[in-house]
């Protein structure tokens, strides 16, 4: 007979991923049922949010038993078209008028840019005086301008556009605490020889921990979930 368990997560997939991690099945492996998720009303907004799902083990299946199947790693760079120069020129003129526009529109004026290519990539550089609110929580808000600014970018090109905009030298900092924790991660997890969870990151920011892993002949590291809660794992080889 099939056996059934109930896990609880704030999203039905934290919830999924939380028993298939107890589990130690793979997504294909049970049946998956939301049983319970509570309606969201504007007064209960700010509410801890809780969602139900039972999943029932498939038969043939024994707990425990499956074995871990590794996501291909963010490392391992997609192959990516570079553009021509004419339309380089052109991302590099579409970038400086959106710049400008997106400046113009902010409460302060004391903005100052520029705008490199390295590699076929373009890179924006934006620096002044309390802008911290442009770069949000975990660079949420940085990353989300750099999808726009990606888009206004390839605006009539062929191919798109490859466009990297950073702010006050948030992401130069950010890498920098990331390959701390990356290697303080890595001691802890052959130390206790358990395989530890980070929290949610973006791509950018996995992309640093595996590389910074990559080369440990100790651990190994890969993701799972899905965007916008996709984290990393690092484990034992």
């Amino acid at each position: 007979m099939s056996k059934s368990y109930v896990f609880e997560g704030k999203t039905s997939t934290e919830a999924i991923e939380k028993g298939l991690k107890e589990l130690k099945v793979k997504k294909n492996d049970v049946d998956i049922k939301i049983i319970e998720e509570e309606k969201r009303t504007f007064f209960s907004i700010l509410d801890r949010r809780t969602v139900k799902v039972e999943l029932t083990i498939k038969e043939g299946v024994t707990p425990g038993k499956a074995e871990e199947k590794e996501v291909v790693k963010e490392s391992k760079a997609k192959e990516v078209k570079e553009i021509s120069n004419e339309d380089k020129e052109k991302v590099k003129s579409n970038v400086e008028e959106f710049i400008k526009d997106f400046i113009s529109k902010l409460p302060e004026n004391n903005f100052k840019y520029e705008i490199t290519e390295e590699d076929g990539v373009i890179k924006v550089s934006l620096d002044g005086d309390n802008i911290g609110y442009l770069i949000g929580y975990r660079g949420e808000v940085l990353n989300s301008l750099q999808t726009i600014l990606t888009n206004v970018a390839s605006k009539n090109i062929k191919d798109k556009a490859r466009v990297v905009i950073d702010i006050s030298n948030y992401r130069g900092k950010r890498e920098k605490d990331l390959n701390v924790l990356a290697d303080k991660i890595a001691h802890t997890v052959v130390k206790q020889k358990k395989s530890i969870t980070l929290e949610p990151m973006s791509a950018y920011e996995r992309k640093i921990i595996h590389t910074r892993l990559q080369k440990n002949d100790k651990v190994k590291t890969y993701s799972i979930g899905e965007e916008p809660h996709r984290k990393v794992v690092v484990s034992l080889k």
